[in-house]
């Protein structure tokens, strides 16, 4: 039997054992962030037209009037400051009309996903309104969804979600494309594309 001694080693083509194991751990933690905002990206995909999904309901939970001192109807954000230090509520989002739209009110929006608040206030009264919203679970997790009253935790926790969806894609492609030719990597991207946008074609045409 002839053996070459000369013939080169062969390559190893697979991928690093802490690659997968990374991109395991990095895809458990997803895949919780992706069951959720998938599930409610679905449900709010499907909120408009004559078959919409249930979104979640709410009702207003009381309506009250807060004296606001001068001090604190210099701008939105001095309302703003005060509301949280004179009652306890800190706006997260703060929205004021347009230049020349002096009949529109300042609107303050806070609270959890479970539990709302909206101020409003017109430049110049001595007197803001103070609404108050309860949601139900559903309605509570899509507001979540759109990053609304989630609150610093909640955001870093969606942060993290995101990072991992990213990690998970770029560990995954790499994956894919070690071990493979360029003939090979060519030809997987060129039938996913074709097939992507014949897809696109008969849904759009049909």
């Amino acid at each position: 039997m002839h053996n070459d001694s000369t013939a080169s080693p062969r390559r190893n083509t697979g991928a690093p054992r802490w690659l997968r194991t990374l991109h395991i751990w990095i895809g458990l933690w997803g895949a919780l962030g992706a069951v959720l905002y998938g599930s409610t990206g679905l449900i709010m995909s499907h909120r408009f037209g004559d078959g919409a999904w249930p979104q979640g309901d709410s009702r207003e939970a009381g309506r009250s009037t807060l004296s606001v001192p001068a001090q604190a109807q210099a701008s939105a954000e001095a309302l703003s400051l005060w509301l949280e230090d004179a009652h306890g509520l800190g706006a997260q989002i703060i929205r004021k009309p347009k230049p020349g739209e002096t009949d529109k009110p300042w609107s303050l929006t806070g609270g959890t996903a479970s539990e709302g608040w909206t101020l409003e206030y017109r430049p110049g009264d001595a007197e803001a309104q103070l609404k108050r919203t309860d949601y139900t679970t559903l309605a509570a997790l899509n507001r979540l969804h759109k990053a609304y009253a989630g609150g610093p935790g909640w955001r870093l926790l969606g942060d993290s979600f995101a990072v991992c969806m990213i990690l998970l894609g770029l560990s995954g492609l790499w994956l894919w494309l070690r071990g493979r030719s360029a003939k090979k990597i060519t030809a997987g991207i060129v039938g996913t594309s074709a097939v992507a946008t014949a897809v696109v074609l008969i849904s759009n045409l049909l």
